[in-house]
């Protein structure tokens, strides 16, 4: 931070859930609906929704894989290493990954004033329970509970844990929002999804889910789009579901496109219904699902504007832009990111600790060479800032 001569906020750091951060609040005679735990072959697992879950090699999280560990991969692997040898060096699990206290100090010792903090495991239970809605609402509940006793949605100011908010059922949406603003929440995350509910999968901008988008918009509290487990199908082409293990080695898959697929259907069906029209105080920040889909969100916005005369009520791309940020993978370009959004709706992210983000959060400021200080200043600092206080 001296260096740069400005505080540094990312937008993207994770915890790794303690061991009972879904069961400690949620009543035991629930867990079969919910999550479990159990042991095979002297390994332990999450059993979801009463199916035993493989999407993470590892759930307890010890050992893990390092920050950043397949950093070279998703550079381009330019020593042409097979995936599954960058995850062969594990450590025993760091205090900073699962207690408040160790994780200011390692910000600290990297640089960072503030952080944004989302869940792993928990972007990606909402699909596998999603033909349970009520136990989905009651896993989360549980869940909002140990994140806001083990991390709190405003630790000394620097930590900013987010509720996780499912729209499986839109009366406990609102009741869980309320919840988490009379708790000091900052922001709230979500997966970039149709939720699936009592009467099927829905389209979350429906007039039946505006209760919650009115909340949103009456406390001016960020929405997180965050990247996990949005349920979508890969119609053939590859295995339906998500999963972290590399299996398949050097096979390139359609599937590692999905993340930015689903946040590009999420957004162009939020424009198409004209959400920021209906509730004009939304905010949106799009974290970890890339950025290159925007050229062509941007086309077929435009396209659709031409096509349907009056429907938007002034160009869709800067209603866009005057609504959303985007917090690109840090391997896409940024300045060409910068020229399709501005400066001032890009943010910085680390995904620090997981495997395909950076070895330290402040390695991504060489990615930032090219652009005026002031523009660094906002991208690492000043957007997120801005985006971490409510306006009413």
């Amino acid at each position: 931070m001296e260096e740069l001569g400005h505080p540094v906020f990312d937008c993207d750091n994770h915890y790794y859930e303690a061991l009972d951060a879904f069961t400690r609040h949620l009543d035991p005679s629930l867990g079969p609906r919910c999550v479990q735990w159990c042991e095979i072959d002297g390994r332990r697992y999450h059993v979801v929704g009463g199916r035993v879950s493989r999407a993470v090699t590892n759930p307890t999280f010890d050992p893990v894989a390092k920050p950043g560990a397949m950093h070279d991969y998703f550079r381009g692997n330019p020593d042409q290493r097979n995936p599954l040898e960058f995850l062969q060096d594990r450590e025993p699990i760091r205090a900073s990954y699962r207690d408040r206290d160790a994780r200011l100090a390692a910000m600290d010792e990297q640089g960072l004033q503030a952080c944004w903090l989302f869940p792993t495991l928990g972007m990606l239970y909402e699909e596998l329970l999603k033909d349970d809605p009520e136990a989905v609402c009651l896993t989360f509940r549980a869940f909002n509970r140990w994140v806001e006793e083990d991390w709190g949605f405003a630790y000394r100011d620097r930590i900013f844990a987010a509720p996780y908010l499912t729209l499986a059922d839109v009366g406990w949406a609102v009741e869980e929002l309320e919840w988490a603003l009379d708790r000091g929440a900052r922001t709230i995350v979500m997966r970039p999804a149709a939720p699936t509910t009592a009467t099927g999968r829905c389209n979350p901008f429906e007039p039946a889910f505006d209760p919650f988008w009115a909340r949103v918009n009456e406390a001016g509290i960020t929405v997180v789009l965050h990247a996990g487990d949005s349920g979508g199908s890969s119609n053939g082409y590859a295995p339906d579901g998500f999963g972290a293990t590399f299996q398949g080695g050097w096979k390139p898959s359609i599937k590692m496109f999905a993340i930015e697929r689903a946040i590009f259907e999420f957004l162009l069906s939020l424009m198409f219904d004209n959400l920021f029209v209906r509730f004009p105080n939304l905010r949106i920040a799009s974290v970890e699902n890339g950025a290159e889909f925007l050229p062509d969100l941007f086309a077929k916005m435009r396209s659709m504007a031409r096509k349907v005369p009056g429907w938007f009520p002034e160009d869709p791309v800067e209603l866009f832009r005057r609504h959303v940020w985007i917090n690109p993978f840090w391997e896409d370009d940024v300045n060409r990111i910068v020229e399709w959004m501005g400066d001032d709706r890009v943010i910085f992210g680390s995904d620090w600790p997981h495997i395909e983000g950076m070895p330290s959060p402040l390695d991504y400021v060489v990615e930032l060479k090219e652009l005026p200080a002031e523009a660094r200043r906002r991208i690492l600092f000043d957007n997120v800032s801005e985006l971490n206080v409510l306006r009413p």
